[in-house]
């Protein structure tokens, strides 16, 4: 990638508190111009501590970051030209919304009747036009957060940071909020780094995905590369719904890896993570490529199964039974008026295409 693709580049970052334990191990990352990219992990992971080095509220213990091809370690926040949209808002409680959103313009030196032109134009791509005189607590919780966001963009930066920004939110007006935000880096050609825990938000929103555990990336995809294709079994368990089966290779052939269960059953999989025969592995199923009647194309293995529990969820219906030595083990089914529903208890074959296997690191 070259220098005009990659807007920020982190190179050899590492950060530690105490000295001792590294909260950000090594990292090397490209941003891409106009993309929009996701750091994604549970709590304690690194992916908070890596944007605050970015915006700057944070100094690397070891490496550099360059932004547009200058190192910015020694560049203070207010002069990095970047955007923050935080969780908790943090609008001023006695300034309107006008004047919240003009705020970063006025510590600019801007004239106030351009500051006014600006604030007006940003506080309409978000809708708020005809909300500039109120306070922000004669605003709902989905209105502040819009403010927060013209805030951020009124200056026009050169790069967007969000962190979490959409926690305070419930349900419906978060996942209204994820197309909003999502509609305006496309429009107006945004560069976006994005801060979350919830793995369903940022398969919705982003371009690329940096999945992190324990201060390091440990994938760096497209939100279907991460789900189709997990590079080691944190990564499988932590996108998307993910069904578990331990056992031990026995061979390796031609990219596929024959896997003994604890139960003795043996399985096919597509061999991904794994160190050869003798080897303990975990093999990754994602619960809607399960089948209980009919077949994937390509190789299949069978499974026996006894059913625990059906739950009814409109559209389609959850298995849960006792496969392979999981006792978890889920099944999701499409719903179809007239199909049979399996009942606790029940014994049943669970048919897997080889192709949908995917033998990883043991967890």
């Amino acid at each position: 990638m070259g220098d005009a693709e990659a807007l920020v580049r982190f190179r050899g970052v590492q950060k530690t508190y105490d000295g001792q334990t590294l909260v950000v191990r090594d990292l090397d990352l490209d941003i891409r111009r106009g993309e929009f990219l996701t750091l994604l992990g549970p709590s304690g992971s690194g992916k908070t501590t890596s944007l605050m080095m970015l915006a700057g509220f944070e100094v690397p213990t070891q490496g550099d970051i360059l932004l547009a091809g200058r190192s910015v370690r020694d560049t203070p926040p207010h002069k990095r030209d970047i955007g923050m949209v935080f969780q908790n808002y943090a609008l001023f409680p006695h300034m309107t919304v006008a004047e919240n959103v003009a705020f970063p313009l006025s510590v600019r030196g801007m004239l106030k009747s351009d500051q006014r032109d600006r604030a007006l134009r940003a506080l309409a791509m978000v809708r708020l036009e005809n909300l500039g005189n109120r306070r922000p607590a004669q605003l709902s919780g989905g209105q502040q957060q819009r403010v927060a966001l013209a805030r951020a963009l009124v200056f026009e930066p050169t790069l967007v940071l969000m962190d979490e920004p959409l926690g305070a939110l419930d349900k419906q007006l978060r996942e209204h909020m994820q197309i909003e935000i999502k509609h305006l880096h496309e429009s107006l050609g945004l560069t976006v780094v994005y801060v979350t825990h919830d793995q369903s938000e940022a398969l919705t929103m982003s371009d690329r995905v940096a999945v992190f555990s324990d201060g390091v990336i440990q994938q760096l995809d497209s939100p279907s590369g991460l789900y189709e294709q997990p590079r080691n079994s944190f990564v499988a368990r932590f996108i998307g719904e993910n069904n578990t089966l331990n056992g031990v290779v026995e061979s390796v052939a031609e990219g596929y890896a024959t896997v003994r269960l604890a139960t003795g059953e043996a399985l096919r999989a597509r061999a991904v993570a794994i160190d050869g025969p003798g080897a303990k592995t975990s093999v990754s199923i994602r619960p809607e490529r399960v089948h209980i009647e009919g077949e994937p194309e390509g190789p299949v293995s069978r499974l026996a199964g006894v059913v625990s529990e059906t739950i009814y969820h409109g559209d389609h219906m959850r298995v849960r039974a006792r496969v392979g030595g999981n006792d978890e083990f889920t099944i999701k089914m499409r719903y179809r008026a007239g199909r049979p529903i399996p009942k606790a208890g029940e014994a049943l074959s669970v048919i897997l295409g080889a192709e949908d296997c995917l033998a990883l690191d043991p967890v």
